[in-house]
């Protein structure tokens, strides 16, 4: 009923512009990057050359997963169906085996040298007399990441016959968390309930939680922890195990390892122990025993995340241990499997006293975990978020990835934007991933950038990576705002191979998920690269933090609720100025935990970006920035640019009207409608307070703020959205008001 609402609608806008509509192939999303659309017959014609059958060297579930994609794909996208070849080789094929078995068909094959687990060999190349194409890798896993790129290419209507590819994964681990409860909420969700747990159990269907998965191996993430970190001790209980192994069991063809996030109290919690000590022996034989269970039930069990100490969850100090203490108890139960910890570096006092200029949030990671470096196992990950405070929409990358040399790290991103509009914002995030990535910290003399440091490159680690923050729910199109995907599909290259450009990967997503029309391409491509500054300019500029709500729903402006309590989220706005001074001279001193060259940058106010200005340093609201403007002045401008940039997404979005099946279209205008009306919101919200606090006046003399009986009703909407959307299913309709 919604979706034939929804197409009513759409083909009505049409009508009162008096032209008919174009109708196309009706789309909800599900497909993700993944549909396999049929290419026109021009552009199918460059894969004539392309093998009739194909044949596998192996019979593993993964290699048989690769061969039904390949499959599925060429019959989507050319039309023909692949016939599976049995027997030796007599005809040209597409070939997939792992070296070893390559080897076997054609012992004079050589292929490229130091290819690691999980990289691929794409190739074309004449085998017994017949010209064949290769997908080879050391493993089955790559296999099948080697099948994903193929039919990648051909979607994008690239060559794949004068074809020789070698691709290697930057980093080991390329993992997604999904903050899930047991009752089939997500905390931090923004797209339905959860596609694993419903009322204190896994669900029946797992039908949505393997697609996922084939979404997730389609981009090389090759690991998911499937429930909140915040995490429920039921998690390990007895019967929960055997329901975890159906996850597992769907996740298995994808080379997707199921783990889990727990709770560090479990085995008093649960085990039934007077104690959760790390260093009791009771404790750690409890922790032994519950993790060789799981094995025996899922052998191929990635691992546990923590999250101790922090915001209220107990930890290691409830007895005077450390985190080191806390993670090898049970990395040492992990390790005879080959299960991996990953320890949360958030861990933060969240009472802290707000009247104590010292006091600074942005310093716990660096001063908790420094002291630790080399004291923890060699299956312990220290998982860090890319910021000191809390994925807002701009941080300096945290020092602590530059403070671990004898440890493992990952670096912790956020494709749910908990704080860069909740999928009711348009806000491609993958720009700001590469700026963290390419920051470097100058940790040795060769130079560090943080992509080496957390693949454990730059200090020759065995094990590192990336996780990404997903929270995909139910609804069909499992971020809610169909250009969100771009995120999920933008994390997973990156983590792949982050020397990729932003331009290069949100033009991949566009063309997968919309067609390869040039102005579609280029306009979806624009919109995207350009709105995380957009975002950024409406809501919070200059590094002082998102001000959002972050008493509340993380949501709506309100940059007041970041002052006086514990949370350490300060911008230290009084008459005379704002920003947190936090040099080493005369502020908290974060900036020393950088090393010598970086503190270069951000201790003198004369060098200090100004896009990080209001995080280093606490300046007057006439403070003159690089770019001449005074502080004040900048606020109040890029709040109005920002606004207006928003309303030209809308006019951008309708020239692709009738280029894009109705749907997604229809769809998509009425949140970029919706995020029209919330910058105004932001703009006037955040520029009112800030002429509240400073008392200077916009120099070009604009005060035509919202009637506030119009801005309460929009702030009314922004924290109950249904009237707008109905997201539940996935299924977008827009009400007019």
């Amino acid at each position: 009923m919604r979706m034939k609402r929804c197409r009513l609608l759409a083909i009505g806008i049409v009508l009162c512009a008096g032209v008919q509509p174009k109708l196309l192939r009706a789309e909800n999303g599900a497909a993700g990057w993944l549909r396999y659309a049929a290419l026109d017959q021009r552009a199918a014609r460059k894969y004539k050359r392309l093998p009739g059958a194909t044949v596998m060297l192996n019979d593993s579930l993964v290699l048989k997963t690769a061969q039904q994609e390949l499959i599925l794909g060429v019959k989507g996208m050319l039309g023909r169906t692949l016939r599976v070849a049995g027997g030796p080789l007599a005809e040209p094929l597409v070939v997939l085996g792992t070296f070893k078995e390559l080897h076997a068909l054609a012992p004079a094959l050589v292929p490229p040298p130091d290819i690691r687990e999980d990289g691929y060999w794409l190739t074309h190349r004449r085998v017994r007399g017949f010209d064949c194409v290769l997908v080879g890798a050391a493993t089955n896993r790559g296999v099948l990441y080697g099948v994903f790129a193929l039919l990648s290419k051909i979607a994008r209507r690239e060559d794949v016959i004068a074809l020789n590819e070698v691709q290697q994964p930057y980093a080991p681990l390329r993992w997604v968390n999904q903050w899930d409860n047991l009752d089939g909420r997500i905390e931090r969700g923004y797209a339905g309930a959860s596609i694993f747990f419903d009322n204190g159990s896994v669900r029946a269907d797992l039908t949505r939680a393997g697609a996922y998965a084939r979404l997730l191996a389609s981009v090389g993430i090759n690991g998911c922890t499937i429930n909140n970190v915040n995490a429920d001790p039921k998690i390990l209980a007895d019967g929960l195990t055997a329901q975890l192994a159906r996850v597992a069991e769907v996740f298995r063809p994808w080379g997707v390892r199921l783990s889990v996030s727990v709770d560090l109290s479990a085995p008093k919690v649960m085990g039934g122990l007077d104690t959760f000590d790390p260093l009791d022996s009771r404790v750690a034989e409890w922790w032994r025993r519950k993790v060789d269970e799981i094995y025996r039930q899922i052998p191929d069990f990635g691992g546990f995340v923590v999250k101790a100490d922090s915001e209220g969850r107990l930890g290691p100090s409830s007895y005077g241990r450390s985190p080191a203490d806390a993670a090898n108890v049970m990395a040492r139960a992990l390790e005879p499997h080959g299960g991996v910890l990953f320890y949360r570096a958030f861990v933060y006092d969240h009472h802290l006293d707000w009247r104590n200029l010292k006091n600074d949030r942005a310093k716990a990671a660096y001063d908790n975990f420094h002291p630790l470096d080399g004291k923890f196992d060699d299956n312990v990950v220290i998982q860090i978020k890319y910021g000191p405070i809390d994925f807002q929409v701009r941080e300096p990358v945290s020092p602590l990835f530059g403070g671990l040399r004898r440890t493992n790290q990952a670096i912790e991103l956020q494709i749910t934007q908990e704080y860069t509009g909740q999928q009711r914002h348009l806000c491609f995030l993958v720009p700001m991933w590469k700026e963290v990535l390419d920051f470097d910290l100058h940790a040795n003399e060769q130079g560090t950038p943080v992509k080496d440091l957390v693949a454990g490159r730059a200090f020759h680690r065995p094990t590192g990576g990336l996780v990404g923050v997903a929270n995909v729910g139910m609804d069909v199109n499992w971020l809610a705002h169909p250009l969100a995907m771009a995120n999920l599909y933008g994390f997973g290259r990156l983590a792949w191979d982050p020397s990729l450009s932003s331009s290069t990967m949100i033009a991949e997503w566009t063309r997968l998920t919309f067609g390869s029309d040039p102005r579609v391409v280029r306009t979806i491509s624009e919109m995207q690269l350009s709105s995380w500054h957009t975002y950024e300019s409406y809501t919070g500029p200059l590094g002082v933090g998102t001000l959002t709500d972050i008493l509340g729903n993380h949501y709506d402006p309100g940059p007041e609720s970041s002052e006086r309590n514990g949370w350490g989220q300060w911008h230290r706005a009084d008459r005379e100025g704002i920003g947190m001074d936090r040099s080493v001279a005369t502020g908290t001193g974060f900036v020393g935990q950088y090393s010598p060259e970086v503190q270069k940058l951000y201790e003198p106010l004369a060098s200090c970006p100004d896009d990080l200005l209001l995080f280093f340093h606490h300046v007057a609201y006439t403070h003159v920035l690089h770019s001449g403007k005074t502080v004040i002045q900048h606020v109040y401008d890029v709040h109005r640019e920002g606004a207006e940039r928003v309303q030209g997404y809308v006019s951008q979005w309708k020239l692709l009207k009738g280029f894009l099946d109705d749907e997604r279209y229809a769809e998509v205008l009425g949140r970029l409608q919706y995020q029209v009306r919330q910058a105004m919101v932001w703009r006037d919200t955040v520029n009112d307070w800030f002429y509240g606090m400073s008392g200077i006046a916009d120099a070009k003399g604009r005060a035509e703020h919202l009637r506030a009986s119009t801005l309460r009703s929009l702030r009314v909407e922004s924290r109950a959205p249904e009237p707008l959307f109905e997201s539940r299913g996935g299924h977008v309709l827009v009400c007019q008001r």
